[in-house]
Protein backbone atom coordinates (compact mmCIF):
# COMPACT_ATOMS: atom_id res chain seq x y z
CA UNK A 1 0.00 0.00 0.00
CA UNK A 2 1.15 3.85 -1.11
CA UNK A 3 1.99 6.14 2.05
CA UNK A 4 -0.47 8.03 3.28
CA UNK A 5 1.81 11.00 3.98
CA UNK A 6 3.38 10.32 0.43
CA UNK A 7 -0.36 10.24 -1.15
CA UNK A 8 -1.27 13.95 1.00
CA UNK A 9 1.65 15.61 -0.52
CA UNK A 10 1.45 14.42 -4.08
CA UNK A 11 -1.94 15.82 -4.07
CA UNK A 12 -1.16 19.05 -2.52
CA UNK A 13 1.44 19.32 -5.42
CA UNK A 14 -1.19 18.24 -8.12
CA UNK A 15 -3.33 21.02 -7.08
CA UNK A 16 -0.96 23.26 -6.94
CA UNK A 17 0.00 22.75 -10.23
CA UNK A 18 -4.21 23.02 -11.20
CA UNK A 19 -3.66 26.21 -9.86
CA UNK A 20 -0.90 27.61 -12.31
CA UNK A 21 -2.61 25.90 -15.17
CA UNK A 22 -5.56 27.63 -14.50
CA UNK A 23 -4.14 30.94 -14.01
CA UNK A 24 -2.01 30.55 -17.50
CA UNK A 25 -5.11 29.34 -19.08
CA UNK A 26 -6.90 32.75 -17.99
CA UNK A 27 -3.98 34.66 -19.27
CA UNK A 28 -3.99 32.94 -22.64
CA UNK A 29 -7.66 33.31 -23.02
CA UNK A 30 -7.09 37.27 -22.37
CA UNK A 31 -4.35 37.39 -24.47
CA UNK A 32 -6.54 35.47 -26.94
CA UNK A 33 -9.38 37.62 -26.90
CA UNK A 34 -6.62 41.15 -27.41
CA UNK A 35 -5.03 39.38 -30.41
CA UNK A 36 -8.09 38.35 -31.77
CA UNK A 37 -9.95 41.88 -31.60
CA UNK A 38 -6.29 43.17 -33.29
CA UNK A 39 -6.99 40.86 -36.24
CA UNK A 40 -10.46 41.10 -36.86
CA UNK A 41 -9.46 45.31 -37.24
CA UNK A 42 -6.66 44.62 -39.60
CA UNK A 43 -9.29 41.96 -41.70
CA UNK A 44 -11.17 44.31 -43.90
CA UNK A 45 -8.43 46.39 -44.91
CA UNK A 46 -6.23 43.60 -45.18
CA UNK A 47 -9.08 42.11 -47.71
CA UNK A 48 -9.45 44.64 -49.19
CA UNK A 49 -6.03 45.81 -50.05
CA UNK A 50 -5.64 41.91 -51.71
CA UNK A 51 -8.87 42.90 -53.45
CA UNK A 52 -7.24 46.00 -55.03
CA UNK A 53 -4.15 45.02 -55.95
CA UNK A 54 -5.48 42.06 -57.78
CA UNK A 55 -8.47 43.43 -59.87
CA UNK A 56 -5.74 46.64 -60.73
CA UNK A 57 -3.20 43.96 -61.54
CA UNK A 58 -5.37 42.69 -64.05
CA UNK A 59 -6.85 45.15 -65.70
CA UNK A 60 -3.61 47.23 -66.19
CA UNK A 61 -2.91 45.62 -69.59
CA UNK A 62 1.26 45.47 -70.35
CA UNK A 63 2.08 47.38 -67.24
CA UNK A 64 3.57 45.04 -64.14
CA UNK A 65 5.42 45.02 -61.11
CA UNK A 66 8.49 43.47 -60.41
CA UNK A 67 6.60 41.51 -57.53
CA UNK A 68 4.20 40.33 -59.52
CA UNK A 69 6.73 38.52 -61.58
CA UNK A 70 7.32 34.87 -61.75
CA UNK A 71 10.91 34.24 -62.73
CA UNK A 72 11.08 31.23 -64.74
CA UNK A 73 14.35 29.78 -62.69
CA UNK A 74 14.32 30.05 -59.09
CA UNK A 75 17.93 30.57 -58.20
CA UNK A 76 17.88 30.78 -54.55
CA UNK A 77 14.77 30.95 -52.05
CA UNK A 78 14.03 32.22 -48.42
CA UNK A 79 11.40 30.24 -45.86
CA UNK A 80 10.52 32.16 -43.08
CA UNK A 81 9.04 30.11 -40.38
CA UNK A 82 6.44 31.82 -37.57
CA UNK A 83 6.98 30.21 -33.90
CA UNK A 84 6.11 31.03 -30.47
CA UNK A 85 8.61 32.18 -28.26
CA UNK A 86 6.91 30.25 -25.06
CA UNK A 87 6.26 26.80 -24.85
CA UNK A 88 3.20 24.74 -23.22
CA UNK A 89 1.03 25.11 -26.42
CA UNK A 90 0.35 21.68 -27.44
CA UNK A 91 1.18 21.08 -30.86
CA UNK A 92 1.65 24.40 -32.04
CA UNK A 93 4.93 24.70 -32.84
CA UNK A 94 5.07 21.14 -33.76
CA UNK A 95 2.80 21.63 -36.91
CA UNK A 96 4.54 24.56 -38.10
CA UNK A 97 7.83 23.15 -37.76
CA UNK A 98 6.56 19.97 -39.75
CA UNK A 99 5.41 21.78 -42.53
CA UNK A 100 8.35 23.88 -42.67
CA UNK A 101 10.73 20.67 -43.07
CA UNK A 102 8.24 19.60 -45.65
CA UNK A 103 9.12 22.87 -47.46
CA UNK A 104 12.62 22.64 -46.78
CA UNK A 105 13.19 18.96 -48.38
CA UNK A 106 11.56 20.08 -51.37
CA UNK A 107 13.94 23.01 -52.20
CA UNK A 108 16.40 20.16 -51.62
CA UNK A 109 15.16 17.76 -53.73
CA UNK A 110 15.17 20.45 -56.40
CA UNK A 111 18.45 21.82 -55.63
CA UNK A 112 17.52 25.10 -54.84
CA UNK A 113 19.49 26.74 -52.35
CA UNK A 114 17.59 28.81 -49.45
CA UNK A 115 17.64 31.15 -46.96
CA UNK A 116 15.94 30.21 -43.55
CA UNK A 117 14.39 32.61 -41.65
CA UNK A 118 12.67 31.75 -38.35
CA UNK A 119 11.26 33.93 -35.62
CA UNK A 120 10.77 32.77 -32.07
CA UNK A 121 12.52 30.89 -29.85
CA UNK A 122 11.06 27.55 -30.21
CA UNK A 123 11.73 27.09 -33.94
CA UNK A 124 15.30 28.73 -33.19
CA UNK A 125 15.94 26.08 -30.95
CA UNK A 126 14.90 23.25 -33.26
CA UNK A 127 16.71 24.14 -35.94
CA UNK A 128 19.77 24.47 -34.19
CA UNK A 129 19.55 21.24 -32.95
CA UNK A 130 19.20 20.18 -36.22
CA UNK A 131 22.18 21.59 -37.79
CA UNK A 132 19.88 23.95 -40.10
CA UNK A 133 21.70 27.18 -40.65
CA UNK A 134 19.15 30.40 -39.81
CA UNK A 135 20.18 33.48 -42.07
CA UNK A 136 17.81 35.78 -39.42
CA UNK A 137 16.39 34.67 -35.57
CA UNK A 138 13.77 37.04 -34.71
CA UNK A 139 12.67 37.20 -31.11
CA UNK A 140 10.67 40.47 -30.40
CA UNK A 141 7.57 39.01 -32.23
CA UNK A 142 5.48 38.34 -29.02
CA UNK A 143 1.35 38.11 -28.65
CA UNK A 144 0.93 42.05 -30.18
CA UNK A 145 3.37 42.18 -33.39
CA UNK A 146 2.60 45.66 -34.81
CA UNK A 147 2.48 46.95 -38.17
CA UNK A 148 5.79 48.88 -38.03
CA UNK A 149 7.70 45.69 -36.42
CA UNK A 150 6.49 43.90 -39.49
CA UNK A 151 7.54 46.84 -41.87
CA UNK A 152 10.96 46.08 -41.19
CA UNK A 153 11.13 42.55 -42.35
CA UNK A 154 8.84 43.30 -45.16
CA UNK A 155 10.90 46.15 -46.58
CA UNK A 156 14.11 43.82 -46.37
CA UNK A 157 12.23 41.05 -48.37
CA UNK A 158 10.83 43.24 -51.08
CA UNK A 159 14.90 44.38 -51.55
CA UNK A 160 15.75 41.28 -51.76
CA UNK A 161 13.90 39.95 -54.16
CA UNK A 162 13.22 43.19 -56.35
CA UNK A 163 17.36 43.07 -56.29
CA UNK A 164 17.18 39.63 -57.84
CA UNK A 165 19.19 37.88 -54.51
CA UNK A 166 15.73 35.75 -53.97
CA UNK A 167 13.65 34.44 -56.28
CA UNK A 168 10.91 33.28 -54.42
CA UNK A 169 9.85 33.69 -50.40
CA UNK A 170 7.61 30.95 -48.29
CA UNK A 171 6.48 32.16 -44.70
CA UNK A 172 5.14 28.58 -42.46
CA UNK A 173 2.88 29.44 -40.38
CA UNK A 174 -0.33 28.59 -38.28
CA UNK A 175 -3.13 29.91 -39.92
CA UNK A 176 -6.04 31.22 -38.14
CA UNK A 177 -9.46 30.43 -39.77
CA UNK A 178 -11.99 30.98 -36.79
CA UNK A 179 -11.63 29.49 -32.98
CA UNK A 180 -12.18 26.38 -33.58
CA UNK A 181 -9.86 25.68 -36.40
CA UNK A 182 -5.98 26.51 -37.27
CA UNK A 183 -3.68 24.54 -39.07
CA UNK A 184 -0.45 25.34 -40.21
CA UNK A 185 0.22 25.75 -43.55
CA UNK A 186 3.71 27.05 -45.72
CA UNK A 187 2.34 30.02 -48.18
CA UNK A 188 4.16 31.97 -51.53
CA UNK A 189 4.71 35.52 -50.12
CA UNK A 190 6.35 36.20 -53.17
CA UNK A 191 6.11 36.62 -56.22
CA UNK A 192 2.35 38.12 -55.67
CA UNK A 193 1.82 36.49 -59.29
CA UNK A 194 -1.73 35.24 -58.20
CA UNK A 195 -3.23 37.57 -55.77
CA UNK A 196 -6.27 36.62 -53.81
CA UNK A 197 -8.52 37.37 -51.51
CA UNK A 198 -8.88 35.82 -48.36
CA UNK A 199 -12.45 35.12 -46.21
CA UNK A 200 -12.06 34.65 -42.23
CA UNK A 201 -15.17 33.18 -41.93
CA UNK A 202 -14.61 30.46 -43.90
CA UNK A 203 -10.77 29.59 -44.62
CA UNK A 204 -11.36 29.92 -48.42
CA UNK A 205 -10.13 32.40 -51.32
CA UNK A 206 -11.81 33.67 -54.02
CA UNK A 207 -10.89 36.06 -56.69
CA UNK A 208 -12.55 39.83 -57.24
CA UNK A 209 -14.12 38.46 -60.34
CA UNK A 210 -16.10 36.01 -58.44
CA UNK A 211 -17.79 38.84 -55.99
CA UNK A 212 -19.05 40.67 -59.21
CA UNK A 213 -19.28 42.18 -62.77
CA UNK A 214 -15.72 43.05 -63.82
CA UNK A 215 -14.69 46.60 -63.24
CA UNK A 216 -12.90 48.75 -65.79
CA UNK A 217 -10.33 51.37 -63.82
CA UNK A 218 -8.89 54.53 -65.44
CA UNK A 219 -5.12 54.86 -64.21
CA UNK A 220 -4.12 58.52 -62.60
CA UNK A 221 -1.34 59.88 -63.32
CA UNK A 222 -0.03 56.51 -64.57
CA UNK A 223 -1.00 52.85 -63.81
CA UNK A 224 3.01 52.53 -63.04
CA UNK A 225 2.18 54.85 -60.46
CA UNK A 226 -0.40 53.35 -58.60
CA UNK A 227 0.90 49.54 -58.68
CA UNK A 228 4.51 50.70 -57.45
CA UNK A 229 2.82 52.10 -53.78
CA UNK A 230 0.20 49.34 -53.90
CA UNK A 231 1.13 46.34 -54.84
CA UNK A 232 4.37 46.16 -52.09
CA UNK A 233 1.59 48.08 -49.56
CA UNK A 234 -0.54 44.33 -50.54
CA UNK A 235 2.68 42.56 -49.52
CA UNK A 236 3.46 43.95 -46.52
CA UNK A 237 0.00 43.83 -45.56
CA UNK A 238 0.08 40.15 -46.21
CA UNK A 239 3.01 39.37 -43.78
CA UNK A 240 1.72 41.24 -41.57
CA UNK A 241 -1.59 39.20 -41.70
CA UNK A 242 0.37 36.34 -41.02
CA UNK A 243 1.95 37.09 -37.93
CA UNK A 244 -1.35 38.43 -36.54
CA UNK A 245 -3.09 34.65 -37.63
CA UNK A 246 0.09 33.31 -35.95
CA UNK A 247 -0.59 35.60 -32.52
CA UNK A 248 -3.94 34.22 -32.41
CA UNK A 249 -3.58 30.70 -33.14
CA UNK A 250 -0.70 30.60 -30.30
CA UNK A 251 -2.88 32.09 -27.60
CA UNK A 252 -5.87 29.43 -28.75
CA UNK A 253 -3.67 26.54 -28.89
CA UNK A 254 -2.21 27.74 -25.06
CA UNK A 255 -5.51 27.81 -23.76
CA UNK A 256 -6.61 24.58 -25.12
CA UNK A 257 -3.63 23.34 -24.10
CA UNK A 258 -3.85 25.06 -20.41
CA UNK A 259 -7.05 23.67 -19.73
CA UNK A 260 -6.63 20.08 -21.07
CA UNK A 261 -4.01 20.06 -18.40
CA UNK A 262 -6.05 22.04 -15.78
CA UNK A 263 -9.00 18.92 -16.21
CA UNK A 264 -6.24 16.51 -16.32
CA UNK A 265 -4.91 17.49 -12.76
CA UNK A 266 -8.37 17.07 -11.44
CA UNK A 267 -8.69 13.82 -12.29
CA UNK A 268 -5.48 12.92 -10.84
CA UNK A 269 -6.60 14.70 -8.28
CA UNK A 270 -9.88 12.43 -7.99
CA UNK A 271 -7.90 9.46 -8.46
CA UNK A 272 -5.29 10.33 -5.55
CA UNK A 273 -7.75 11.26 -3.20
CA UNK A 274 -9.59 7.59 -3.69
CA UNK A 275 -6.40 6.21 -3.75
CA UNK A 276 -5.86 7.88 0.03
CA UNK A 277 -9.39 6.62 1.11
CA UNK A 278 -8.48 3.18 0.33
CA UNK A 279 -4.89 3.13 1.70
CA UNK A 280 -6.90 4.71 5.23
CA UNK A 281 -9.48 2.54 5.34
CA UNK A 282 -6.98 -0.57 5.00
CA UNK A 283 -4.94 0.50 7.90
CA UNK A 284 -7.50 1.29 9.96
CA UNK A 285 -9.11 -2.10 9.31
CA UNK A 286 -5.35 -3.87 9.58
CA UNK A 287 -4.72 -1.85 12.82
CA UNK A 288 -8.39 -3.78 14.16
CA UNK A 289 -7.44 -6.94 12.89
CA UNK A 290 -4.37 -6.68 14.97
CA UNK A 291 -6.05 -5.94 18.27
CA UNK A 292 -8.98 -8.37 18.00
CA UNK A 293 -5.89 -10.54 17.11
CA UNK A 294 -3.98 -9.68 20.23
CA UNK A 295 -6.77 -9.56 22.83
CA UNK A 296 -7.88 -13.08 21.71
CA UNK A 297 -4.36 -14.22 22.26
CA UNK A 298 -5.08 -12.42 25.61
CA UNK A 299 -7.44 -14.84 26.78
Amino acid sequence: MANLRALVKRRKAIRNIRKITKTMELIATSRFQRALKRATEAEAYTRKIAELAADLSKNAGDVTHPLLETRPVVKRALVLVLTSNRGLCGGYNGGIIREAMGQIRALNAAGTPFDLDVSGKRGIAYFKFQGIPRATEYTKFEDKPTFAEVDVVASKYVDLFVSGKIDQIFVAYQKFANAARQYPVVETLLPLSSVTVESRRGGSTATPEAKGPKVDYEFLPSAEGILSELVPVAFKVRLFKAFLDAAVSEQIARRVAMKAATENAGDLIKSVTRLYNRTRQANITKEISELIAGSEALK
